[in-house]
Protein backbone atom coordinates (compact mmCIF):
# COMPACT_ATOMS: atom_id res chain seq x y z
CA UNK A 1 0.00 0.00 0.00
CA UNK A 2 0.93 3.69 -0.79
CA UNK A 3 2.37 5.20 2.27
CA UNK A 4 4.21 7.40 4.81
CA UNK A 5 5.97 6.59 7.52
CA UNK A 6 7.73 9.29 9.55
CA UNK A 7 9.89 7.93 12.81
CA UNK A 8 8.81 9.85 16.27
CA UNK A 9 10.63 11.61 18.57
CA UNK A 10 9.48 9.40 21.18
CA UNK A 11 9.28 5.89 20.56
CA UNK A 12 7.71 4.55 23.27
CA UNK A 13 4.27 6.43 22.19
CA UNK A 14 1.89 4.92 19.88
CA UNK A 15 2.22 4.78 16.48
CA UNK A 16 -0.64 6.66 14.44
CA UNK A 17 -2.33 5.10 11.29
CA UNK A 18 -3.82 7.89 9.23
CA UNK A 19 -6.24 6.93 7.19
CA UNK A 20 -8.53 9.53 4.80
CA UNK A 21 -11.27 10.24 3.42
CA UNK A 22 -12.93 9.32 -0.08
CA UNK A 23 -10.58 11.68 -2.60
CA UNK A 24 -8.09 11.95 -0.04
CA UNK A 25 -4.35 10.66 -0.10
CA UNK A 26 -1.53 9.92 1.97
CA UNK A 27 -0.87 13.73 3.05
CA UNK A 28 -4.14 15.05 3.97
CA UNK A 29 -3.99 14.42 7.85
CA UNK A 30 -0.38 14.43 8.51
CA UNK A 31 -1.39 17.49 9.92
CA UNK A 32 -3.72 16.22 12.65
CA UNK A 33 -1.33 13.39 13.61
CA UNK A 34 0.99 16.97 14.65
CA UNK A 35 -2.11 18.17 16.39
CA UNK A 36 -2.75 14.85 18.42
CA UNK A 37 0.80 14.10 19.28
CA UNK A 38 3.99 16.02 18.05
CA UNK A 39 6.03 13.43 19.19
CA UNK A 40 4.25 10.01 17.50
CA UNK A 41 5.79 7.90 15.18
CA UNK A 42 3.40 8.32 11.87
CA UNK A 43 2.30 5.62 9.59
CA UNK A 44 0.15 7.49 6.75
CA UNK A 45 -1.75 5.04 4.26
CA UNK A 46 -3.46 5.79 1.03
CA UNK A 47 -6.27 3.67 0.16
CA UNK A 48 -5.70 0.77 -3.34
CA UNK A 49 -9.50 1.13 -4.40
CA UNK A 50 -10.24 4.33 -6.80
CA UNK A 51 -14.00 5.46 -7.26
CA UNK A 52 -14.06 7.84 -9.77
CA UNK A 53 -10.08 8.31 -9.62
CA UNK A 54 -11.11 9.30 -6.02
CA UNK A 55 -8.65 7.05 -3.29
CA UNK A 56 -10.99 5.11 -0.94
CA UNK A 57 -10.23 1.73 0.99
CA UNK A 58 -13.11 0.21 0.06
CA UNK A 59 -15.71 0.12 -2.45
CA UNK A 60 -19.30 1.04 -1.90
CA UNK A 61 -22.10 0.35 -3.61
CA UNK A 62 -23.99 3.66 -3.47
CA UNK A 63 -23.97 6.48 -0.45
CA UNK A 64 -24.02 5.05 2.72
CA UNK A 65 -23.91 1.49 0.77
CA UNK A 66 -20.97 -0.56 1.37
CA UNK A 67 -19.41 -3.68 -0.89
CA UNK A 68 -19.33 -6.08 2.30
CA UNK A 69 -17.23 -8.28 0.45
CA UNK A 70 -14.86 -5.85 -0.59
CA UNK A 71 -14.60 -4.28 2.87
CA UNK A 72 -13.67 -7.71 4.76
CA UNK A 73 -11.41 -8.37 2.04
CA UNK A 74 -9.34 -4.68 2.13
CA UNK A 75 -9.53 -4.72 5.92
CA UNK A 76 -7.45 -7.78 5.83
CA UNK A 77 -4.92 -6.22 3.65
CA UNK A 78 -4.66 -3.38 6.25
CA UNK A 79 -4.42 -5.63 8.89
CA UNK A 80 -1.35 -7.53 6.98
CA UNK A 81 0.02 -4.60 6.09
CA UNK A 82 0.42 -3.32 9.44
CA UNK A 83 2.01 -6.58 10.39
CA UNK A 84 4.50 -5.84 7.94
CA UNK A 85 5.07 -2.35 8.10
CA UNK A 86 5.61 -2.92 12.16
CA UNK A 87 8.82 -5.03 10.89
CA UNK A 88 9.89 -2.84 8.25
CA UNK A 89 10.02 0.41 10.42
CA UNK A 90 10.42 -1.39 14.16
CA UNK A 91 7.45 -0.31 15.46
CA UNK A 92 5.02 -1.70 18.20
CA UNK A 93 2.60 -3.88 16.25
CA UNK A 94 0.65 -3.81 19.50
CA UNK A 95 0.44 0.41 20.11
CA UNK A 96 -0.96 1.09 16.95
CA UNK A 97 -3.71 4.08 17.20
CA UNK A 98 -5.75 4.92 13.92
CA UNK A 99 -6.89 8.57 13.20
CA UNK A 100 -9.56 8.44 10.38
CA UNK A 101 -11.68 10.53 8.73
CA UNK A 102 -14.95 9.28 6.64
CA UNK A 103 -14.04 6.38 4.74
CA UNK A 104 -10.51 5.98 6.75
CA UNK A 105 -12.64 6.28 10.10
CA UNK A 106 -15.05 3.62 8.62
CA UNK A 107 -11.74 0.76 7.79
CA UNK A 108 -10.56 1.66 10.99
CA UNK A 109 -13.66 0.72 12.91
CA UNK A 110 -13.67 -2.24 10.44
CA UNK A 111 -10.41 -3.75 12.24
CA UNK A 112 -11.65 -3.42 15.26
CA UNK A 113 -14.74 -5.17 14.05
CA UNK A 114 -13.07 -8.28 12.12
CA UNK A 115 -9.39 -8.00 14.30
CA UNK A 116 -8.94 -8.11 18.16
CA UNK A 117 -5.70 -7.35 18.37
CA UNK A 118 -5.67 -4.92 15.18
CA UNK A 119 -5.46 -1.36 17.01
CA UNK A 120 -4.49 -0.46 20.35
CA UNK A 121 -7.12 2.25 20.01
CA UNK A 122 -8.66 4.72 17.30
CA UNK A 123 -9.79 8.43 16.64
CA UNK A 124 -12.76 8.21 14.38
CA UNK A 125 -14.16 11.31 12.42
CA UNK A 126 -17.77 10.85 11.01
CA UNK A 127 -17.60 7.03 10.86
CA UNK A 128 -19.85 4.76 9.71
CA UNK A 129 -21.06 1.34 11.25
CA UNK A 130 -19.00 -0.82 9.01
CA UNK A 131 -20.80 -3.96 8.94
CA UNK A 132 -23.57 -5.20 11.71
CA UNK A 133 -21.66 -8.69 13.17
CA UNK A 134 -20.70 -10.17 16.17
CA UNK A 135 -17.39 -8.14 17.51
CA UNK A 136 -14.56 -9.57 19.22
CA UNK A 137 -13.81 -8.79 22.78
CA UNK A 138 -12.23 -5.11 22.56
CA UNK A 139 -11.58 -5.07 26.44
CA UNK A 140 -8.96 -2.63 27.07
CA UNK A 141 -9.30 -0.43 23.90
CA UNK A 142 -10.21 3.36 23.81
CA UNK A 143 -12.45 4.62 20.88
CA UNK A 144 -13.10 8.51 20.27
CA UNK A 145 -15.77 9.02 18.18
CA UNK A 146 -16.56 13.08 16.82
CA UNK A 147 -19.60 13.00 15.07
CA UNK A 148 -22.03 15.56 13.62
CA UNK A 149 -25.49 16.26 14.59
CA UNK A 150 -26.47 17.57 11.11
CA UNK A 151 -24.40 15.22 9.00
CA UNK A 152 -26.15 14.58 5.93
CA UNK A 153 -23.61 11.38 5.08
CA UNK A 154 -23.82 9.57 8.67
CA UNK A 155 -26.74 10.32 10.97
CA UNK A 156 -26.16 10.84 14.40
CA UNK A 157 -28.31 7.43 14.82
CA UNK A 158 -25.37 5.64 13.33
CA UNK A 159 -23.02 7.38 15.69
CA UNK A 160 -24.76 6.26 18.83
CA UNK A 161 -25.21 2.47 16.96
CA UNK A 162 -21.73 2.48 16.94
CA UNK A 163 -20.86 3.53 19.60
CA UNK A 164 -23.45 1.01 21.34
CA UNK A 165 -21.89 -1.69 19.80
CA UNK A 166 -18.09 -1.12 20.29
CA UNK A 167 -19.14 -0.62 24.01
CA UNK A 168 -21.19 -4.05 24.05
CA UNK A 169 -18.04 -5.49 22.96
CA UNK A 170 -16.22 -3.48 26.22
CA UNK A 171 -14.22 -0.99 24.46
CA UNK A 172 -13.95 2.29 26.04
CA UNK A 173 -15.72 4.83 24.21
CA UNK A 174 -16.30 8.71 23.92
CA UNK A 175 -18.57 10.11 21.35
CA UNK A 176 -18.00 13.88 20.49
CA UNK A 177 -20.94 16.00 19.15
CA UNK A 178 -20.53 19.19 17.07
CA UNK A 179 -23.71 20.95 16.12
CA UNK A 180 -21.94 20.77 11.71
CA UNK A 181 -22.29 18.17 8.72
CA UNK A 182 -19.74 15.63 7.70
CA UNK A 183 -16.59 18.40 7.72
CA UNK A 184 -14.08 17.64 9.98
CA UNK A 185 -13.53 20.81 12.24
CA UNK A 186 -10.57 21.86 14.44
CA UNK A 187 -12.78 21.65 17.46
CA UNK A 188 -13.25 17.97 17.20
CA UNK A 189 -9.64 17.75 16.59
CA UNK A 190 -8.86 19.59 19.86
CA UNK A 191 -11.38 17.13 21.70
CA UNK A 192 -9.31 14.38 20.15
CA UNK A 193 -6.25 15.33 21.63
CA UNK A 194 -7.34 16.44 24.49
CA UNK A 195 -9.12 13.13 25.01
CA UNK A 196 -5.87 11.35 23.80
CA UNK A 197 -3.79 12.68 26.35
CA UNK A 198 -5.87 10.98 29.40
CA UNK A 199 -5.43 7.88 27.84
Amino acid sequence: MKHIFNKGKDLTKPTFLMLHGTGGNELDLLPLAGMIDDEASVLSVRGNVLENGMPRFFRRLAEGVFDEEDLIFRTTELNEFLDDAAVKYDFDRDNIIAIGYSNGANIAASLLFHYQNSLKGAILHHPMVPRRIDLPDLTGKHVFIAAGTNDPICSPLESAELQSLLENANANVVLHWEHRGHQLTKQEVDAAAEWYQKL
